[in-house]
């Protein structure tokens, strides 16, 4: 990603004309005819104003270059003309009325992390404009799929595979996103309108810039969730997450020494990752979020720093606009381990001895969960 820009941004005010300094005794010649001025109200109230507007207008360009940057980085669009543009509201591209998003989690900006380019967060977001609904549909990272030209293998390596071979193809984007898209299309039968590439330091950085998220923890476990690997410690119940605390809670399966609250591992995950995601939905178009013009500017700044999508940002604020009254109520979250008592997926071992998921159906077999996603989607 480009890297930020650095800004130097100097505000130097002077002393005001109407304030002049007390002075001494008066001297010999203070019975001077010369006329004295007088302090004016008005005139104080007029600069004072002016002084007002000029940091408004400095703040206001500021902040335009704020946005200009961040969608720049955004979308890969560096040229400012047709960016400009692309910042206007446009319509949405909709597969049979709905708009489809392929959204996938990495680790590229932690360094020290094994596995970076694996997308251990894969998620089918479709929304119907119309209706003011929306479904979310977890892909587990262990899911055992045939990945096109490279063989069964583990879906979250998609992506690292599209990118490391410069993946391109007629009607997909290029690189690993391409890939991840032609293999989840193949098998899940999804067309997508979109697709959004997204770092953990971004929902970190997101929640942080919204003054945090909350979310009703419901374990089995009475004490409430514990994984020693990303030191999550939460009890049941509502709390309030900060960026950190909440990327902890994204990214634990309960599987460190220790660890309780996990009873499904990887799918209570996913679950927790649907969870914040439409809490930080509900405090992004909160009041106290969208009047805030610098908590907007740090969410911009968490956005361009961290996401790749080919979706512009006249298409996002159409799609804000759409979806904004979406309520809690007719958000659809769905794992695929268990969807209202069907269990879609089974264990698998694959020739090298990971453990993997596979259809219930078998191997390659994905007509029972195409089904049920076009069950859901209509």
């Amino acid at each position: 990603m480009t890297k930020n820009s650095d800004y130097s941004y100097e505000t130097q005010v002077m002393g005001a004309p109407w304030l002049k300094q007390a002075k001494g005794p008066l001297s010999d010649d203070s019975s001077s005819n010369k006329p004295q001025k007088h302090f004016s109200f008005k005139r104080a109230i007029k600069r004072t104003v002016i002084l007002a507007l000029v940091l408004l207008i400095a703040f206001g360009s500021f902040m335009g270059w704020e946005l200009y940057n961040n969608a720049s980085k955004l979308t890969g669009d560096k040229n400012p003309v047709s960016l400009i543009g692309d910042l206007m509201p446009s319509s949405l591209k909709e597969t049979n009325d709905r708009v489809n998003i392929l959204l996938a989690g990495y680790s590229a900006d932690d360094p020290g992390h094994q596995g970076a380019d694996l997308t251990d967060s894969i998620m089918i977001v479709s929304i119907d404009p119309t209706n003011k609904t929306a479904t979310l549909i977890s892909v587990p990272r262990d899911l055992y799929v045939n990945i096109p030209g490279y063989g069964y293998t583990k879906i979250n390596a998609a992506y690292e595979d599209g990118q490391s071979e410069s993946f391109s193809e007629s009607g997909y984007v290029s690189g690993g996103m391409g890939l991840l898209e032609k293999t989840i299309t193949q098998d899940f039968g999804v067309q997508f309108d979109y697709e959004g590439l997204i770092n953990y330091e971004a929902f970190k950085d997101s929640v942080n810039a919204v003054g945090g998220v909350t979310v009703d923890i419901q374990s089995d476990d009475s004490r409430g969730l514990y994984d020693p690997n990303t030191n999550l410690n939460l009890p049941n119940g509502e709390v309030n997450l900060d960026g950190q605390e909440a990327l902890d809670l994204a990214r634990a399966r309960g599987d460190g020494y220790g660890s309780y609250g996990f009873p499904n591992a990887d799918f209570n995950r996913t679950q927790h990752q649907q969870e914040l995601l439409v809490a930080l939905k509900n405090k992004i178009s909160s009041g106290s979020v969208i009047s805030n013009p610098l908590k907007i500017a740090k969410i911009a700044n968490a956005i361009g720093n961290n996401v790749k999508t080919d979706m512009t940002v006249g298409e996002m604020e159409t799609l804000y606009e759409k979806t904004k009254g979406i309520s809690d109520s007719n958000i659809k979250e769905v794992t695929l381990n268990s969807y209202d008592g069907t269990d879609y997926l089974t264990d698998y071992e694959t020739n090298s001895g990971q453990d993997a998921l596979v259809p219930q159906a078998g191997i390659g077999n994905y007509s029972q969960i195409q089904e049920l996603i076009q069950n859901l989607l209509d």
